[in-house]
């Protein structure tokens, strides 16, 4: 079931199941394209023994698992549990209950009820086109899909652009042709999709717990008050008597709730209790559970069904008698007359009851809560005593009420027997009645006078016949329909089983032929090893031309090789782990020196082995767990999320996570300016000339060009740099462009779409970093240099006794570190765990891994004596460091504490000093000018005398 776009709207009336087309890269980037949600209310067969029955739960389908979660409602933040679609297959059966279906997975069965048989083709037909798009898509990409099988959510941006992380396989037309001869037409009529959570007609019933997921539950329902803290809409007290429930009209206060719940936990229940409550220590629960039905009249008088078939009987008794009703049948009326009126009075006396019962209640919370006061004051005392008084009084006239209740009762029993002794004699009348009937219609039999008759009796009884055999015929009718309905759809069953089928048995062979290319190479490797081991051991003299230089010069030409698209063999039978390129875009091999080759694609071999350890794997699973949970909710700041941003975001995911970090930083200037803002600022730029689009257009082939997206004029990325930084300074006028601006649009460009990228450098410019951070005379960025020298002196301070000691001004190198938040100074995989921290928490992480990168050397920087060789290895010592754990630790474990209240209050201190330099500064600079001017009047004039002479 569909939820329509933007996930708040209804399914459509009439929707018709289509396969499911090829999947890419620019398909999945679309937000307008992108699928609506499958979500309702399904009954779920549930229980063993006699607790077994269809409990009502709210089904979710998750497209990057294939998992069907199941939720006890539509709020609830974490699922009871979950159904595998990808492997499971689906039926029903046309005789089981009206809208029952059946999904097999491979540890179990789930047996499903819809509210109606057009829900059930819907779901079935929805589930079965999302598990043909997730099969047809699983053990493509380049991960291993069958350790971790969840279909990744696809990135946006420029990196959404590469084929080499995403490649699908078509469905062929054939196999299209036939679904779609199979595909249904159906109106939803919006009992499924997110509308139906507001539906009042499905919602769960009172009774919709489970002791298997009971903690999943608490948790739940914490959730549920944590979320409704300071809500009390629809918040009602209920509480539970010996015979029935009662409802309080005004909710009681906080405290009051809190006395009561502590009162009734201290005391032990009355047996009686459980056969209406669900909890024996919990008699009041505040707007938690659903009321539950009160027992009606009719079930304790008799069953509407024997006052039905008495009133007919008696009817038709009066009908044979000629229309006069007898002694008896008045008798009767009398004695039903008379049932009514008790009943009325019953249920105004059981209205007085509960009038009272809820006199008394109210009269109890009142002595309650002054029996809480009691220590600190007795003024109240008198009043207490009244109120004791009243309420002894009340149970007195209750107990009356409760006696008289009982008479009543036993008057209403005598009396349905009376009824019953009066049907069993209307009973015995119409046997005699049905007797003489048949007596007549013998005689009328024997006599043969009246020929009509008898021709019209035939008619009737072939008249009934042939009614028999035409609902026969329709039942039949129907029959037929249902199984040819259900025949289709095991026919698209079956095909489709075959088909996924197929596709995972080329899927194994494919691994297989992988698995023994990759053996043959390791084989080949293993054997020219072991050669150039031999021929090392035994060297041949030097006036021979021995293999080991052969050898050698072939190891190296095949460590060297890297895999490009333009290579005719097919890829996956390719043995080599590294790509011409990273899944940033970044080029791992240089093409100039050997040397350098080498050093690159070792690593770039560190990085990969890296990137597949068990931790990373771990922190995958992690996510996809966290935004499985947050299905029907929007993330929200909490110290979870902040770990797992810590750790790092996935590639998968990242693009999400960023979008998410930007708008909740920028939100108070999106909401004061229109929506297409990004659009009105582009416009501007292009009718108008900015200055600042002259240093634009010289820096951008200058931003990233070892990036494939921005390395060529023709590059995609290009054009959208040029679009973010024309409309940022048409916003900031002031600043228009600095060096510097270029590189945080285009990493943010990476994974954002324009508009996206321009409020991510407006969360940067404007909101993380201080004033004067980007403007001409960076103020801002001398400023932190200044903080963060103190720092490391803090920190580190063996590390700043030697830059002390050898006059070494890391000022120079770490400038760019503050000013472009490490773009080109560390490795891709590190720049981005960075930056996925920086747009959580802001400036602070910039300060906290430019200390851990220093504390990751810091060995190795001791060891140099000289300033010059600091120096020099200080501008490549950062693009050395490959282990992200590591530094991650170091930054966020060893670096602790790390307030920001304290970088603020050195910002502030360091800015006044700097500001009075600069003001120092500008006052030489106006005198030198001022000199320079006045020096060269004085030499003019004395050259025009000169000229004179």
């Amino acid at each position: 079931m569909h939820g329509g776009l933007g996930g708040d709207g209804c399914p459509p009336q009439k929707t018709t199941v289509t396969p499911a087309r090829s999947f890419d890269g620019v398909d999945s980037e679309s937000p307008k394209e992108q699928a609506p949600k499958l979500c309702g209310f399904l009954n779920k067969l549930a229980g063993k023994g006699p607790l077994r029955g269809f409990k009502t739960r709210w089904f979710v389908y998750d497209p990057r698992k294939c998992y069907l979660y199941y939720f006890k409602t539509p709020q609830d933040a974490l699922p009871l549990g979950h159904i595998e679609i990808a492997d499971a297959y689906f039926n029903y059966e046309v005789e089981a209950d009206e809208g029952q279906f059946e999904i097999h997975t491979a540890g179990k069965d789930f047996v499903l009820k819809a509210s109606n048989r057009q829900a059930m083709t819907y779901w079935l037909q929805q589930l079965q086109q999302k598990r043909w798009e997730f099969c047809n898509s699983r053990g493509t990409s380049s991960r291993d899909s069958w350790a971790s099988p969840t279909l990744p959510d696809f990135p946006k941006g420029l990196v959404a652009k590469d084929t080499d992380a995403f490649i699908f396989e078509k469905p062929s037309e054939s196999t299209e042709s036939v679904r779609n001869e199979f595909a249904v037409e159906f109106a939803s009529e919006g009992l499924v999709g997110i509308c139906s959570s507001r539906n009042p007609s499905v919602q769960p019933p009172t009774i919709n717990f489970s002791l298997k997921h009971l903690g999943t539950e608490i948790r739940n329902s914490m959730t549920h008050r944590r979320q409704g803290k300071g809500n009390s809409e629809n918040r009602r007290s209920v509480f539970y008597t010996a015979n029935e429930e009662w409802e309080m009209i005004d909710a009681p206060t906080k405290d009051l709730q809190e006395q009561l719940v502590a009162h009734e936990l201290t005391k032990k229940p009355h047996p009686d209790t459980h056969r209406f409550s669900s909890g024996s220590a919990f008699t009041f629960d505040f707007g938690r559970y659903s009321r539950v039905k009160r027992p009606f009249l009719r079930d304790m008088v008799g069953h509407n069904k024997n006052r039905h078939s008495c009133e007919s009987s008696s009817s038709e008794w009066v009908s044979s008698n000629g229309g006069k009703p007898s002694e008896a049948q008045h008798k009767l009326q009398s004695q039903q007359e008379e049932i009514k009126k008790l009943k009325e009075e019953l249920v105004n006396q059981k209205e007085l009851i509960r009038l009272l019962q809820q006199t008394l209640k109210s009269s109890q919370y009142e002595v309650r809560n002054f029996n809480a006061n009691t220590e600190s004051s007795n003024a109240n005392t008198e009043l207490l005593q009244e109120r004791s008084m009243q309420i002894q009084a009340l149970s007195a006239h209750m107990e009356k009420l409760g006696k008289e209740k009982e008479n009543l009762l036993q008057e209403v029993k005598s009396l349905k027997n009376k009824v019953g002794d009066l049907n069993d004699q209307l009973g015995m009348l119409m046997e005699t009645i049905q007797a003489k009937d048949e007596v007549i219609m013998k005689l009328s039999q024997q006599s043969c006078s009246h020929c009509d008759d008898n021709s019209y009796s035939q008619r009737v009884q072939s008249d009934l016949i042939g009614n028999k055999d035409l609902q026969e015929l329709d039942k039949l009718k129907d029959s037929l329909q249902g199984y040819k309905s259900q025949n289709t759809f095991l026919n698209k069953e079956i095909l489709e089983l075959t088909v996924l089928r197929r596709n995972a048995e080329m899927r194994g062979k494919t691994l297989e032929e992988k698995y023994a290319a990759l053996e043959a190479k390791l084989c080949q490797v293993e054997s020219k090893y072991l050669v150039l081991l031999q021929e090392v051991n035994n060297p041949v003299c030097s006036g021979e031309q021995g293999p080991t230089r052969e050898v050698i010069s072939r190891l190296l030409e095949d460590a060297l090789q890297v895999e490009t698209p333009e290579q005719p063999e097919h890829t996956i039978h390719k043995p080599h782990p590294v790509s011409e390129y990273d899944i940033y875009g970044f080029k791992t091999v240089p093409e100039d020196d050997e040397e350098e080759k080498l050093v690159a694609k070792v690593r770039a071999l560190e990085l990969k082995s890296l990137s597949l350890t068990d931790q990373e794997a771990s922190i995958r699973v992690k996510w996809d767990n966290y935004l499985a949970s947050t299905m029907n909710r929007e993330m929200l700041r909490s110290p979870e999320l902040k770990n797992l941003i810590r750790n790092g975001i996935p590639h998968d995911h990242r693009s999400k996570v960023w979008k998410w970090c930007i708008s909740f930083h920028v939100k108070k200037f999106r909401d004061t300016v229109p929506v297409d803002y990004f659009n009105v600022l582009l416009e501007n730029a292009r009718k108008k000339q900015n200055p600042a689009s002259k240093q634009i257009e010289l820096d951008l082939l200058r931003t990233l060009p070892n990036n494939k997206h921005y390395a060529s004029p023709t590059s995609e990325g290009i054009q959208k740099l040029r679009n973010v930084l024309l409309a940022f300074s048409w916003r900031n006028p002031d600043i228009g462009y600095c060096q510097g601006l270029n590189r945080l649009a285009a990493i943010a460009l990476l994974y954002l779409e324009q508009e996206e990228a321009f409020w991510c450098l407006v969360a940067i410019v404007e909101v993380f970093m201080p004033r004067d951070y980007y403007t001409k005379t960076l103020l801002g960025s001398q400023v932190d240099q200044r903080v963060f020298k103190d720092l490391l002196g803090e920190k580190l301070p063996r590390l700043h006794a030697h830059f002390e000691t050898y006059r070494v001004d890391f000022s120079l190198i770490t400038f760019n570190w503050f000013l472009v938040v490490f773009v080109d100074s560390v490795v891709s995989d590190i720049l981005f765990k960075i930056w996925d921290s920086f747009l959580y928490e802001g400036p602070k992480i910039i300060f906290r891994f430019a200390l851990a990168l220093f504390k990751y050397k810091e060995e190795d920087i001791l060891k140099l004596q000289d300033s010059m060789a600091i120096f020099k290895y200080l501008r490549y010592f950062t693009c050395t460091i490959l282990d992200a754990r590591k530094l991650n630790t170091i930054a966020f474990v060893d670096m602790n504490p790390f307030p920001l209240r304290q970088i603020q209050n050195r910002r502030s201190f360091h800015l006044e000093k700097v500001r009075l330099e600069l003001t120092e500064l500008e006052a030489i600079r106006q005198k030198f000018l001022q000199e320079r001017d006045t020096s060269q009047d004085e030499r003019d004039l004395l050259t025009d005398d000169e000229e004179d002479n």
